[in-house]
């Protein structure tokens, strides 16, 4: 079978997307860049040069409207990496081209942006991939195995305690002068939908779905100081608006209860656990618990996992790119491939909307 052939938007020479999807994609085989598109001329026929020496063939620059680079008939799939904010402008002309696409979660700015994105990839026929890729860390793959063997019995509770620090410099009273879109909360890229989403896209799909949650938030950090790329202060204030600790409890619909605690802003000082997940069992437990820096975002990292208080032998993913090649290699498969869709996101987006309207109007929030 032939690679697919990949057209990448938001592919420039640095970044997440140059260090960890693309190279995650490529390596694979399963696939081939054809295409690169970004916002400029300039930055397009630099990134374009690069690939192209670093594949050994021409790959197409593009940039402006991704129309353009989804009709390129050399183009079986796009490929989109940029802010959530512009999620939505950038996917539709890709899925009104009828080709297959792949975007990083959130997958458009709340479940309004996120529902109408998957109602037209549905009209059009286009299999979908959403950013989701936690479900594919080594640890993840190992509970859910443990999960299904039955060896901690009938899960009662879920409880989760998680960082998300400021050396990230999305949260906190100093943040990244390229991130400060994310303390804004009608950009659709805070905590809550970053870190909380990509942990409860996990927890949804080893424990199963929510029947009903109650939540609370806090900004603690209302004005934050913009840095630069060498962490310097560029003495410009900006005001958060996006909470920076969100805390939870609610109910499966298996009956189980759950919590979650994410703690935005805290400094990573000594003791300080990153991340624990506890999962009670009538049988046993497992426990999953992590010290690098950034544990919460589940995409990434690939915590410990211990079952009844033993550590559990795994294989642990490298980096990022480990856990992607392997959502990669999923999607590969086709259908019978155990990935996340836009489908997907609208039902997680759905879930983080009750989160919002339980803190803002202080009641419990049903879920169908």
């Amino acid at each position: 079978m032939s690679a697919t052939k990949v057209g990448f938007v938001g592919l420039s020479a640095t970044g997440w997307a140059s260090v960890a999807l693309a190279p995650s994609l490529l390596r694979t085989g399963k696939f081939t860049l054809t295409a690169v598109s970004t916002t400029s001329e300039a930055s397009a026929a630099a990134s374009a040069k690069k690939y192209s020496e670093e594949l050994g063939h021409t790959v197409k620059p593009f940039y402006g409207d991704t129309s353009q680079i989804a009709s390129d008939p050399d183009v079986d799939l796009v490929v989109v990496s940029v802010k959530a904010p512009v999620h939505k402008a950038t996917v539709m002309p890709v899925i009104e081209a009828g080709k297959d696409l792949f975007v990083e979660w959130p997958g458009g700015v709340g479940l309004e942006e996120a529902s109408s994105i998957a109602e037209a990839a549905r009209k059009n026929g286009i299999r979908t991939m959403v950013g989701l890729q936690g479900r594919h860390a080594p640890s993840i793959e190992k509970v859910k195995e443990i999960l299904d063997s039955g060896k901690i019995g009938k899960i009662l509770s879920s409880s989760i305690i998680a960082l998300a620090p400021p050396e990230r410099g999305t949260c906190g009273p100093l943040i990244d002068e390229t991130k400060a879109y994310t303390i804004d909360s009608i950009k659709g890229a805070g905590v809550l939908e970053i870190a909380v989403g990509h942990q409860l896209s996990v927890v949804t799909y080893l424990l199963g779905d929510f029947a009903s949650i109650s939540a609370t938030a806090a900004t603690h950090y209302p004005t934050a100081t913009l840095i630069d790329k060498d962490c310097k202060p560029t003495g410009k204030n900006v005001t958060a608006s996006s909470p920076d600790q969100i805390a939870f409890t609610g109910l499966f619909k298996s009956g189980a209860v759950s919590s979650m605690n994410c703690r935005g802003g805290l400094k990573s000082t000594p003791g300080r656990k990153q991340f624990i997940w506890e999962i009670d069992g009538e049988e046993g437990s497992i426990r999953l618990e992590s010290d690098s820096v950034g544990a919460a975002f589940m995409n990434i990292r690939d915590p410990k996992v211990f079952l009844n208080g033993e550590p559990v032998e795994v294989q642990n993913a490298l980096g990022p790119a480990d856990i992607l090649a392997s959502a990669w290699m999923e999607y590969a498969k086709g259908k019978r491939g155990n990935y996340t869709t836009m489908e997907d996101a609208v039902r997680l987006h759905r879930l983080l909307n009750a989160i919002k309207r339980s803190a803002k109007e202080g009641k419990t929030m049903q879920l169908e």
